[in-house]
């Protein structure tokens, strides 16, 4: 999740020294070299800033590799949708990362016991998420804060999403979208069967959210943290980990906050 307080005028920089990550797609495969030889390159380590080109997927991956020094990051859209990217333009990236507006944003933290008693630890930008394996419908039980708040729940899944991924998985599952300056979680169901009217709760930004599988060998369902998945668990714990903290760079009147408003009118 990302505090608004965090949201400001990230200052001039003086000759930022950066490191361009490329997605696999052709278009961000292209735009490598074009924007190495305008601009150099150096390592991630050495970088002051990371470049990244492709798509929202690409800024995903160069933030996970953010996780222990959270040095920025600027996407430039190569990809499709690009919801987290600036627009790619060949020309003025120094200014325009001089003159970009940060987001920072805390990730979730996943903990994930299989049936075998295993337990798995990963972390989420957008959201953690339990879908069912096979045709049969997935049954859990849901604890927040340590107090049972659905004893039973039939569904494909259910996710916890922080305000950053609250436009992505979660709003095709019809959850909420979260301002990036409120300080809540969303805990969306996907396909609830019973029940039937349940839409899923807000929960604050420091929730300890568990869900248990009934019956996880009968009615198998795996657990991803973004695009990591464990597949045969028995129970997931999420809660934010607020030791991290992970920076983007957006162009001035093109913030994560302001195409989060624009998303929910339509735009």
């Amino acid at each position: 999740m990302t505090d608004a307080r965090n949201l400001n005028h990230m200052g001039p920089m003086s000759s930022p020294r950066l490191a361009f990550f490329a997605s696999k797609r052709p278009e961000a495969q292209a735009a490598l070299p074009v924007m190495i030889q305008r601009y150099g390159q150096h390592t991630e380590e050495d970088a002051d800033v990371i470049v990244a080109l492709g798509g929202d997927g690409a800024m995903l991956d160069s933030l996970r590799r953010r996780f222990e020094d959270s040095k920025p990051v600027y996407g430039m859209n190569r990809g499709t949708v690009g919801f987290l990217m600036n627009e790619y333009r060949e020309d003025d990236l120094i200014e325009r990362i001089d003159a970009a507006e940060r987001a920072s944003i805390t990730p979730l933290r996943m903990l994930a016991t299989d049936i075998h008693g295993k337990e798995h630890k990963a972390l989420a930008i957008n959201e953690v998420s339990l879908l069912r394996q096979t045709a049969q419908t997935a049954r859990v039980r849901i604890t927040v804060d340590g107090k049972v708040r659905m004893e039973e729940l039939s569904c494909d899944g259910v996710m916890v999403a922080t305000p950053a991924g609250s436009t992505a998985y979660n709003l095709s599952a019809h959850g909420p979208i979260l301002p990036i300056g409120a300080n809540l979680l969303a805990l969306t169901p996907v396909s609830a069967f019973r029940p039937r009217r349940w839409r899923g709760a807000l929960l604050r930004h420091d929730a300890k959210v568990k869900v248990e599988v009934l019956m996880p060998e009968q009615r198998p369902v795996a657990a991803s943290a973004d695009n990591q998945e464990v597949r045969d668990i028995s129970s997931v714990e999420v809660e934010a980990d607020r030791r991290r903290r992970l920076t983007m760079l957006f162009d001035p009147g093109h913030a994560l906050d302001e195409r989060i408003l624009r998303e929910q009118f339509g735009f």
